[in-house]
C-alpha cells in the first residue's frame, strides 16, 4: 500500500472530516489527518495517506504555531466568532496591556477547554452535550505554550498574535483567559495554523487540487517527516526485525527511523543494546 502525508492547507468553512474524506475518495485509499482544526480556522491539516497514519502519535504532538485574533469586550458560548455572545460590556484593553498580559501564558498552565469541543465526558462529545444545553463536566488540562507574540491591533478591540504551543492546546481558551486576566471578556474572531511540526502553510495546498491524477505529486514520504535519527540493518538482522526479534545495535536509547536492506520500515525502539521495531508501515 502506498502511503504519505499530503500537507493540507484547509480552507475557512470546512471541517477536517470533510477534508479527509474528500482526500479519501481522491487517493481511493485510508485517510486520517493529524491534529483536527475547527471549521472557523484555516491552514496547515497534515492528512496521513495509507499506514503512514500509524505515525499518528509521533506527529500530533509537534509544537505548532498559529496566528489568532482575539476579540475583546464580549465572549460567545462556543468562545469563537460562530457562537452566540453570552457575555458582553466588557472593557477594551489598549495595545500595551495585552502585550503585558500574553507571557503571563507562556510555560504550562492548566487550561480549561471549551464547552463546545471534541473532549469526551462519559463517552459522549462536549459538543453534543453543549448543544443539548447541558451541563459540560470538564476538568482543566496541563498544557504548554512556548511564546505569545502580539501583532498589533488590527481594528478596535481586536488584536493578531502569534501563538507557538504543545499539542491540546485550545487558542479559543488561550483568548477567554488572556481576557479574564484584563478584567474582561473575550473571543476568537480567527485562526490561521501556519505550521504544524515540519509541515508549514507555504508549503500546503487547497484540498481541491488532490485528484485521483495528482495526489501522488503532493505525497511525503513518511521517513521525510519524521524527526528522528535512523537505524539501518539488512540480511539476516533486518529478517529477524520483520519478525518482531529484537536485534544487537550500539545505538543509544531512544526513538528511531528503521530502515532494512536500504528501504523504510518504520520506527525502532533502541533499549539497552538491542533494537526492535515499534511500528511498522509495511
Amino acid at each position: 500500500m502506498e502511503s504519505g502525508i499530503i500537507n493540507i492547507n484547509k480552507p475557512e468553512g470546512v471541517s477536517s472530516a470533510r477534508v479527509v474524506a474528500m482526500l479519501r475518495r481522491a487517493c481511493g485509499l485510508p485517510c486520517g489527518h493529524m491534529g483536527t482544526l475547527d471549521p472557523l480556522a484555516c491552514g496547515v491539516l497534515p492528512v496521513a495517506v495509507g499506514n503512514a497514519a500509524r505515525l499518528f502519535d509521533y506527529l500530533l504532538q509537534k509544537k505548532k504555531t498559529y496566528r489568532a485574533r482575539f476579540a475583546f469586550g464580549s465572549e460567545t458560548d462556543t468562545l469563537d466568532r460562530a457562537g452566540e455572545i453570552v457575555k458582553s460590556g466588557g472593557r477594551i484593553p489598549s495595545e500595551e496591556e495585552v502585550a503585558a498580559a500574553l507571557p503571563a501564558f507562556c510555560g504550562e498552565y492548566d487550561q480549561l477547554p471549551p464547552a463546545y469541543s471534541a473532549k469526551s465526558v462519559n463517552g459522549v462529545r462536549a459538543y453534543a452535550l453543549a448543544r443539548q444545553g447541558r451541563e459540560v463536566p470538564l476538568s482543566p488540562k496541563r498544557v504548554c505554550v512556548d511564546s505569545m507574540e502580539l501583532l498589533g491591533e488590527e481594528c478596535a478591540g481586536v488584536f493578531s498574535v502569534r501563538i507557538v504551543c504543545g499539542g491540546g492546546t485550545y487558542i479559543r481558551s488561550l483568548a477567554r483567559d488572556v481576557a479574564a486576566h484584563l478584567h474582561t471578556y473575550g473571543y476568537m474572531a480567527s485562526l490561521v495554523r501556519e505550521a504544524s511540526g515540519p509541515f508549514l502553510l507555504e508549503y500546503s495546498v487547497p484540498p481541491d487540487r488532490i485528484t485521483a491524477e495528482t495526489w501522488r505529486s503532493y505525497l511525503l514520504p513518511p521517513d521525510r517527516v519524521l524527526e528522528l535519527p535512523s537505524l539501518c540493518f539488512a540480511d539476516e538482522q533486518a529478517k529477524r526485525l520483520q519478525n518482531g526479534v529484537a536485534v544487537s545495535c550500539a545505538a543509544e536509547d531512544g526513538r528511531y527511523k528503521l530502515y532494512l536492506n536500504g528501504a523504510f520500515y518504520g520506527v525502532a525502539q533502541a533499549e539497552n543494546g538491542k533494537a526492535r521495531a515499534v511500528t511498522k508501515l509495511v
